[in-house]
């Protein structure tokens, strides 16, 4: 496995400077942010299409460092229901699935994406199902939008050149867990799996190696990132938390630094259960963590993965035999 940093944490310095920073920090890899939420500090997907020589500056600036760049990002909602929203998402979307194939780059990472309800301009993510109506949202979502998207969307990237759309399982999307990423997977095929973040599903109540073993070969990108829980809070409102992130006291739960919410343990079991299912590429660390300044959030990752992450692979041993 590689350890790796994704860009946006480093946004106010030039990606000459940031793999050099993070090259000192022995980091391997750096998932790049294209377009859509992740911006363009880095990188703009739609200017680097039609432009060789500031494509290979990029290429040339990540040899100069001795970094891999293992995938582009560009999370956006492209079945946003306000069309010029969708419109502009889109655009990223095909840029950086393009650029995937000029840049050598397999692996694309992104949203879902979530509709609305077929009269509004505003998505609508359904969490329940009833009153029935919600079922009949739900119905139009996915049968007459999200699938029929995706399968166009995922020729689109494959005829750029990427190997693997791995679709963050993230609330607010139509893909939020395992079950709604398998459901999209098997109506489109095996180029769409999973960006597993755990920090999005930690606070939903899932076991993570659970998840694990239950997606198996459908992961494709791992983000390190992790939650803590604040049971005091979730207790007496829940887990459905709308109040700002800089309210950490008050919220049930708050996205952390990797191994800053669930214990070093876990982590390692997360880091077998991994390679047990056969993913060896990426852990990429997504800073979110509102206590920490993306430096520190940054370098305590670093220090972690590096002690605990698996980083050789199995070729057999004596006792196998």
């Amino acid at each position: 496995m590689q350890l790796c940093v994704f860009s946006p944490a480093l946004s106010d310095m030039s990606l000459d400077a940031a793999l050099a920073y993070l090259k000192g920090l022995g980091v391997e890899a750096l998932e790049l942010g294209v377009g859509g939420y992740p911006g363009t500090a880095h990188a703009d997907a739609k200017k680097l299409v039609k432009d060789p020589k500031a494509r290979q500056e990029l290429l040339d600036t990540f040899e100069k460092h001795q970094i891999n760049l293992v995938a582009l990002s560009v999370h956006g909602n492209c079945v946003h229901p306000n069309p010029e929203i969708a419109a502009k998402f889109e655009e990223d979307y095909e840029a950086a699935c393009e650029l995937c194939g000029q840049l050598n780059v397999d692996h694309l990472v992104t949203f879902s994406g979530c509709p609305g309800d077929g009269k509004g301009d505003q998505p609508n993510w359904v969490t329940c199902t009833w009153p029935t109506e919600y079922r009949k949202v739900l119905d139009y979502q996915w049968n007459e939008v999200l699938i029929p998207y995706w399968q166009k969307a995922a020729k689109i990237a494959e005829n750029g050149g990427v190997k693997y759309v791995a679709l963050e399982m993230h609330p607010g999307f139509c893909v939020y867990n395992p079950d709604s990423l398998l459901r999209l997977r098997a109506a489109v095929g095996d180029i769409v799996g999973a960006n597993l973040d755990p920090s999005h599903l930690i606070w939903q109540g899932m076991d993570i190696v659970s998840v694990i073993r239950y997606l198996g070969k459908a992961i494709h990108f791992f983000h390190a990132k992790d939650t803590e829980m604040h049971p005091e809070v979730a207790n007496r409102t829940g887990v459905l938390e709308t109040k700002p992130f800089d309210k950490e006291r008050d919220r049930a739960w708050l996205f952390r630094t990797v191994g800053h919410g669930m214990s070093e343990q876990k982590w390692k079991q997360i880091f077998g259960a991994l390679r047990m299912e056969g993913y060896d590429y990426a852990l990429s660390i997504e800073h979110e963590d509102s206590l920490m300044t993306p430096r520190e959030g940054l370098e305590s990752a670093i220090g972690f993965l590096k002690r605990n992450m698996i980083r050789q692979k199995m070729e057999g041993a004596l006792w196998w035999n």
